[in-house]
């Protein structure tokens, strides 16, 4: 016991040391930011506001904040399970359709339109009902409840590439992609931000419900369940049998859950990371956000990350012909059908 307790402790003090370094570094690029010419936009709400705090002040802060040996332990979990994709007994074709399936569909309803574009920015309206929807498909991405997703987003735009941003990527690459995820950082504090942030979805019961920690577990289970049940009963009642029917929904599980969560987790991080560190600048902001091909494409649109920081509620984060943005043609879908309403775009795209 001795051992693994020293193991951990090492693990604490060299994860303490990594981030105490990225805070000392962000410091100096921040300041860099800083003195950029503000935007010419007219939407402000990306620019940074107030003073920033010492460099030293920062660090005291970070002493304090304690690994989130949850979300270690599951992203790790998720991780090694991902990787038996490898192995030859749990592969599948009909797996690989359901992960990329689900990557897409997650990505796009979930998280794009859902949590970001709806929720976060309010760049369209619908019905309560649709909301719901869209949203509980983002919480099966499991990157946090909606309203807390939504307040650590709109903190980022308030604090864009400076020490408060929860995921400021100016110091470190790997902190901006899943670092801040893995502490209980002072920037990211749940209860402040749900209430700076978040206050008009923590008066909706649905939201407030969907929070509860507590249920996290139960929906973790219940998606494996549900995905290893059902490759299991396909596969009995197409006439296989009993090692077969496991076979094949172990096959779903690993595919359908594990591959696909972890592709949709390194996407959207990528937004935060990628997004701020490589690509081009069509927009002169006050942050360092940037294009990237990349992203853009594999995120279904959210990669065109500076067009976004300067117009934060376009619902259209693609602003050149090139710039595809498919989460982008499914709310233009979603508008013909009559699910979305009130799409803010430039005045150019308006009809």
């Amino acid at each position: 016991m001795n051992v693994l307790y020293m193991f951990f402790l090492r693990i604490k003090q060299a994860w303490m040391g990594f981030w105490l370094e990225m805070q000392a570094s962000s410091s100096i690029k921040s300041a860099r930011i800083r003195a950029r010419r503000p935007s010419l936009v007219s939407d402000i709400s990306s620019r940074p506001a107030g003073p920033a705090p010492s460099s030293s002040a920062t660090k005291r802060r970070v002493r304090r904040a304690p690994i989130a040996w949850e979300r270690v332990i599951g992203i790790g979990v998720y991780h090694l399970a991902a990787l038996l994709a490898f192995v030859p007994y749990f592969f599948s074709w009909t797996g690989v359709v359901l992960a990329f399936l689900g990557y897409s569909l997650l990505t796009i309803l979930g998280i794009n339109i859902g949590y970001h574009r709806l929720l976060a920015h309010r760049g369209l309206t619908c019905s309560k009902r649709v909301e719901h929807v869209l949203a509980f498909l983002g919480l099966l991405a499991l990157q946090f409840g909606p309203a807390y997703w939504v307040a650590i987003h709109r903190r980022h735009h308030h604090f864009a590439d400076r020490p408060e941003d929860p995921h400021t990527p100016v110091g470190n690459f790997l902190w901006s992609h899943f670092g801040w995820i893995l502490v209980h950082g002072p920037n990211a504090n749940r209860d402040s931000v749900l209430r700076r942030y978040a206050r008009d979805l923590v008066k909706d019961d649905f939201y407030v419900w969907m929070e509860k920690q507590g249920r996290w577990f139960w929906l973790i289970v219940l998606l494996w369940s549900v995905f290893f049940i059902a490759g299991w009963a396909v596969e009995l009642v197409a006439g296989g049998t009993m090692q077969e029917a496991i076979q094949f929904g172990a096959s779903l599980l690993v595919w359908g859950v594990f591959v696909r969560t972890v592709i949709v987790w390194h996407v959207t991080w990528s937004v935060n990371s990628w997004s701020h560190h490589a690509g081009y600048r069509t927009y002169e902001t006050a942050d360092d956000s940037r294009n990237n091909v990349l992203v853009g494409l594999l995120a279904h649109g959210e990669g065109w990350h500076n067009n976004h920081h300067a117009h934060p509620r376009y619902a259209r984060h693609g602003h050149r012909w090139w710039e595809i943005d498919t989460t982008w043609w499914v709310i233009k879908a979603m508008a013909w059908l009559g699910l979305v309403t009130d799409v803010v775009l430039p005045a150019a795209d308006k009809e």
